[in-house]
């Protein structure tokens, strides 16, 4: 007789905020075949940010409760809730709310069908929600695939649009070989080291166990495959396309949540399975930050399109993220959580002005649909201004705080020279950053300031009375509420240091 096959062993109330975010994917997607145009327009994505708020209630109530989930006999755990997991699930909650108040007049839903868009968002959160609180080889693989496929269908919604389609194209073919390689490299860390439970692969390293040649190969891999994901230099090729391509609430929900989760991964499987083995793969990430923080913040300083400079500025922001991996320290996780949480505010500051441009001017996303609005919309001129100046890590700003989180945590850890790197870097990038602050305050408006898209975002007729009304209000709330956030914890930062902190002790780091 087959022995019978152990159950593993569920806590519901730990896995109810994935609870959430996977039963509100149903629950939005069977709303949006539901007749009528109030319940698709409005009812879908009211429950999309009821279910984000959910998983945020719910983690709220399982918060310093570390616990495994999917417990199977002699295993780890499929995930550790913990409050590193907890912190980029409320970032990731936190920006599908903003993302979707931002989608949701716009275009790409409406053409996709609202059910469908709202439930592949909930989806991929899911996705990334697994894949930051992953402790198994094969969970990290489930949920980069949950987190990317659906992100692959959400660039391509607006299909009436040559360059949404061409970008979920290439996310598709890039994003399909940077998941490859990571499961290569998955793949190669079992071989080595017998397990897929990284407190198997933990033992084994330490104690000797492990192959070199396969333990070299599976680390370099594994980090190739969450570089493409973090949009980490030299594997960063497919984002300024796809962010500038993808319908704009899709980018602002990629440029957050996909960084958190991938860094999420990147914190525990190199600061929790591979700590062992840090003097092997510590050099190689010293090496993607510094080249990061070149190429993202040179790189940006050509561009015209303001989604092209935020793709370029991710790239940037990633460098300085990885500093935060490196160190593999309470306080390099503490900083590295921070600044994800921060990253937040200044995104949705700045594409939440930049879809309101997009809807009321004739110049889409290039810098001239800003000029002169410090003077005639002053309500998104402030909030574009303190999220350029945070990015760029100015004082008095949430980013300035973050980015020295950071440089603290690499000399803490004997790498001074990476936080001189991130102050040159950030010295380069008042470049573009500035140039976007002084198009608002120092140029004037542009001429012929008519918008090409009716208020609802759809197109307008060829001879249509042109219609030059405001951004919707919600556009406008994201917008003033992001700002307010970056100006407050850049002047009290202590309410999220210490959320953050709280995380950094849950890998159990020095």
């Amino acid at each position: 007789m087959l022995a019978a096959v152990a159950k593993p062993s569920i806590d519901w109330a730990g896995a109810s905020p994935l609870i959430a975010l996977l039963g509100g994917s149903i629950v939005v997607l069977l709303a949006g075949l539901l007749r009528g145009r109030v319940i698709r327009e409005q009812l879908v994505p009211l429950l999309t940010i009821v279910a984000f708020g959910a998983s945020i209630g719910l983690g709220i109530w399982q918060w310093d409760h570390a616990k495994d989930l999917f417990v199977a006999k002699g295993s780890q755990g499929a995930l550790r809730l913990d409050d590193l997991s907890l912190m980029i699930l409320f970032i990731i909650s936190a920006t599908g709310i903003g993302a979707t108040l931002l989608a949701w007049r716009s275009l790409a839903p409406r053409e996709a069908a609202h059910g469908e868009f709202f439930a592949l968002m909930l989806t991929s959160a899911a996705g990334m929600f697994i894949l930051a609180a992953a402790q198994n080889l094969v969970t990290v693989f489930l949920g980069l695939e949950l987190l990317s496929v659906p992100l692959y269908v959400l660039c391509a919604t607006e299909m009436r649009r040559e360059r949404s389609l061409e970008s979920g194209l290439k996310y598709l073919i890039i994003g399909s070989v940077g998941s490859a390689t990571m499961l290569y490299g998955l793949a190669f860390l079992y071989g080595a080291t017998g397990g897929t439970d990284f407190r198997e692969i933990s033992a084994a390293i330490a104690g000797g166990v492990a192959h070199d040649s396969l333990l070299l190969t599976g680390i370099a891999l594994t980090l190739v495959g969450l570089a493409f994901k973090a949009s980490v230099a030299p594997f960063h090729q497919w984002t300024p396309d796809v962010y500038e391509g993808a319908p704009t609430p899709v980018t602002a929900w990629m440029a957050v949540a996909t960084k958190a989760a991938a860094f999420g991964a990147a914190l525990r499987i190199f600061d929790v399975a591979l700590i062992d083995a840090a003097h092997d793969w510590q050099p190689a990430i010293a090496t993607l930050a510094t080249i990061t923080i070149v190429v993202g913040n040179i790189g940006a300083l050509a561009q015209s399109s303001l989604k092209r400079i935020m793709a370029w500025s991710s790239v940037a922001q990633a460098g300085y993220l990885l500093a935060g991996v490196l160190v593999a320290s309470r306080l390099g996780v503490k900083a590295t959580v921070f600044y994800l949480a921060i990253y937040l505010f200044m995104n949705l500051a700045a594409f939440a002005v930049i879809i309101a441009r997009e809807r009321e001017t004739p110049w889409g996303d290039d810098i001239r649909s800003i000029a002169g609005i410090g003077m005639s919309r002053p309500l998104l001129a402030w909030p574009l201004t303190l999220a350029m100046l945070s990015l760029a890590g100015m004082p008095a700003t949430a980013g300035f705080i973050g980015k020295f989180t950071l440089i603290d945590a690499a000399a803490d850890g004997g790498y001074t020279w990476l936080g001189i790197v991130i102050v040159i870097g950030s010295m380069i990038s008042l470049a573009y950053y500035l140039r976007i602050v002084a198009a608002m305050w120092m140029r004037p408006s542009s001429a012929g300031e008519v918008s090409t898209v009716n208020p609802d975002g759809s197109p307008r007729l060829a001879g249509a009375d042109p219609v030059t009304e405001r951004a919707d209000w919600e556009i406008s709330l994201v917008a003033v509420l992001a700002g307010a956030a970056i100006l407050v914890f850049g002047i009290i930062p202590s309410p999220l240091l210490n959320l953050a902190d709280s995380a950094g002790k849950a890998l159990g780091l020095l």
